[in-house]
């Protein structure tokens, strides 16, 4: 068991760590992630020796937090279409898609990463399925079309920084969310 302020270490290093991987890519240098992170070069290694550790146990979080969510909103929601634009907002607000498209290239096939993803999708695509059975979101939907347009909805423009971005995202999300409804069903 980790120590209450190593344990906050490596936190502050699993976030600098997603934040950066979306930005910058895999290739980021770790020491801009352990600056970023506000701890030593040495923190980050002792946390993490390997950059893969450190990149798959990041990408593994913010997918299993997406998962979790989208399970949580299956259960605890009664309107399908709530359900889902909650799970997109977390989606867009945690840069889901990009990093889930870094994971195979970053740090290979992992089995957690693998498990956390699956689980990610069915509950996502459970939510898709109930909001279209109930006649809610438009039928000719995939649920690879919307996380692929949720990821683009979450990235800057070019120019724009990751504030400004992350100022307008909610709204931009919830608009797109609009467009997916059957008209009427609002």
């Amino acid at each position: 068991m980790l120590r209450t302020d190593a344990a906050r270490n490596r936190a502050r290093i699993l976030a600098a760590a997603q934040d950066m991987l979306v930005e910058q890519g895999p290739e980021v240098p770790l020491v801009e992630i352990a600056r970023r992170a506000g701890v030593a070069n040495a923190t980050l290694y002792r946390h993490f020796p390997l950059r893969d550790a450190l990149l798959a146990e990041a990408i593994e979080g913010i997918v299993a937090n997406a998962a979790d969510t989208a399970h949580e909103a299956t259960e605890r929601e009664d309107d399908p279409t709530l359900a889902l634009g909650r799970f997109l907002h977390i989606a867009a607000h945690e840069r889901l898609a990009a990093l889930c498209g870094l994971s195979e290239e970053a740090v290979g096939i992992r089995p957690g990463l693998v498990q956390q993803k699956e689980r990610m999708v069915r509950g996502a695509q459970l939510l898709l399925s109930r909001a279209q059975q109930r006649g809610q979101v438009r039928a000719d939907l995939s649920l690879e079309e919307i996380l692929v347009a949720v990821a683009q909805l979450g990235r800057p423009l070019p120019g724009a920084s990751w504030a400004v971005t992350e100022r307008f995202s909610p709204r931009i999300v919830q608009l797109y969310i609009d467009g997916l409804l059957v008209p009427g069903t609002a």
